[in-house]
């Protein structure tokens, strides 16, 4: 009965038999993966509790402050849980920290000083970190502070070259960063103990640099983070995993003390560092939010696995693959053109809670070399956890996935993407093999 209810609502949302059935197939080979995820959101979930435990949370930190925000003990006491759970030395966990893109930008300006150098070993990062570095000039770049930029690229299969890396090393490099997440570049995503290996070879060349990974998109993927393998800074956003979907706005900052409060007293001004900035109301969502955070991540990663899975057999090229072990939630497809991008963005988008009705369309988006199409139907604005997908309109026309606050909803986004395809007459089910792209 319950399996002739579910088809009939997939049908009313707009799935035909063809495509339920295909990814039916998909997900029955999955259910071993997903046990392992589910494992390990178990060991995550109760790692969170244990140090809202030790932290001894009550009720009375969920009550607002304004103003000033002088003696704000839910904020203070919120960031105690984050440097536990997270095993850092100190935390900054904040509404004012609007972006991910902030929170990295508080991190490196505070941390870096004038004639210093920033080196990124792993490639090219984020390309909204280009005006913040200073690789496209931008009124306020670390760059205009006199702050110099050096990068070294991956080697050709994805892996670190570690010769050129102890080459751009000098007596100007002060602080290393490690954008865990692929971005917009076709290449894998770090797990935490490649992380710690590259770390201890930094560390060796030049033990006094600090050492800062951009854990976006990764937080309880694994059952440890960066901090635990050397990183002195690990930095987020709050509207992706760590938020849990209910944070509707912040950042945060996971590390060693003096790293923390460098970033602080960029964040408010010198002298104040830590002491200001008004919660506002919001402590209880973003402890909640990080409360649900272990469970709602195991979700988006087996969205990320099955999307791998049925478009891998569609014939496109996924990273990871569609038996890869997982270090992040995004998913990259490669559809080899505009039309197919668009058409899978739509897709996602028409899956969505909250303006399921719009269309996305490209767009010159600030921050980005090419038009970006984004389709995100989420309760907060711009939410990564939540479902949704996006792409530069640029060759080779790779389509990143990520999110969905529940399994069920992140499966509903693929199917309506892969139902959207065959509408538009760019895919077909029936004749996999002779799919050309």
């Amino acid at each position: 009965m319950i399996q002739e209810q579910l088809h009939q609502i997939y049908k009313s949302l707009g799935i035909s038999e063809e495509v339920l059935q295909f990814g039916m197939e998909a997900e029955t080979a999955l259910k071993p993966r997903f046990e392992e995820i589910d494992c390990r959101a178990e060991y995550n979930q109760l790692k969170v509790i244990k140090a809202m435990q030790d932290c001894r949370v009550s009720d009375i930190h969920f009550a607002a402050t304004t103003g000033y925000g002088y003696n704000d003990l839910g904020r203070d006491t919120l960031e105690e849980v984050y440097a536990a759970c997270f095993h850092g030395e100190s935390a900054l966990v904040r509404p004012q920290l609007m972006s991910g893109t902030h929170a990295l930008h508080v991190a490196l300006s505070g941390n870096l000083r004038p004639g210093d150098e920033l080196l990124s070993p792993v490639g090219k990062p984020y390309d909204t970190l280009d005006e913040v570095i200073g690789i496209r000039e931008a009124i306020g770049s670390l760059k205009e502070y006199g702050i110099s930029y050096r990068q070294v690229d991956l080697l050709p299969d994805g892996t670190f070259d570690y010769e050129n890396i102890r080459k751009a090393i000098n007596e100007k490099t002060r602080l290393v960063t490690i954008q865990r997440s692929k971005g917009y570049a076709v290449r894998p995503t770090f797990s935490v103990e490649q992380i710690g290996r590259l770390i201890s070879f930094v560390k060796s060349v030049k033990p006094d640099v600090v050492c800062m990974v951009d854990n976006c998109y990764g937080e309880f993927v694994e059952t440890s983070e960066p901090t635990d393998v050397g990183a002195d800074m690990i930095v987020g956003s709050l509207i992706k995993n760590p938020g849990g979907g209910l944070a509707p706005v912040g950042g945060y900052i996971v590390g060693k003390k003096e790293c923390v409060d460098k970033a602080s007293y960029r964040l408010s001004a010198p002298g104040l560092g830590k002491e200001v900035g008004a919660s506002l109301g919001l402590n209880q969502s973003l402890y909640q939010g990080l409360f649900l955070s272990p469970v709602v991540v195991a979700g988006a990663l087996k969205g990320a696995i099955f999307a791998a899975n049925v478009y891998e057999k569609l014939g496109f090229s996924v990273l990871p693959d569609g038996k890869e072990e997982r270090h992040d939630i995004i998913q990259s497809i490669t559809l080899g053109s505009a039309e197919g991008v668009i058409a899978f963005c739509q897709g996602i988008q028409a899956a969505a809670p909250v303006d399921s009705y719009v269309k996305p369309e490209p767009w010159d988006m600030p921050g980005y070399d090419a038009p970006v199409i984004m389709a995100a139907g989420a309760f907060v604005q711009g939410s990564s956890i939540e479902l949704s997908a996006d792409a530069p309109i640029k060759p080779p026309y790779a389509v990143y996935f990520q999110g969905g606050l529940t399994w069920y909803h992140a499966r509903l986004g693929i199917l309506k993407s892969l139902q959207s395809m065959i509408d538009a007459g760019i895919i077909t089910l029936r004749h996999r093999d002779q799919n050309t792209f």
